[in-house]
């Protein structure tokens, strides 16, 4: 008779179960990480090279100088036409994080500033 252990059958699912959830892994790792460079640098947007971060073209855009211009005139039109909607929407945005952020650019200007 060769019926196997219960516990070995267990074991053997166990193992399989493993198995498949390490390549699953494996794949959102593929699909998630950025594809390596061949010059051991890491690409940016400013580059225009394909891989880069960011990868699409919208958000490219938007972290570009010209983005932030087009996003700084939309908010411009939204503030002239519905000011009430802006401030409903700046209430949502998290003052901290975002004074914090100003702050440390304002700070990175003045350092990088010659006297």
């Amino acid at each position: 008779m060769t019926s196997s252990n219960p516990s070995e059958r267990e074991r053997a699912a166990r193992d399989a179960i493993l198995l498949r959830l390490a390549q699953s892994r494996a794949e959102i790792r593929s699909v998630l990480d950025p594809p390596p460079d061949e010059h051991g640098g890491s690409r940016s947007a400013s580059g225009g090279l394909p891989g880069g971060f960011p990868r699409s073209r919208t958000m490219q855009m938007l972290m570009s100088g010209r983005g932030l211009g087009a996003a700084g005139a939309v908010l411009g039109g939204l503030f002239i036409a519905r000011p009430s909607l802006l401030w409903r929407l700046i209430r949502l945005v998290p003052a901290g994080a975002v004074s914090r952020i100003l702050i440390t650019r304002a700070l990175a200007a003045l350092r990088a500033k010659p006297p």
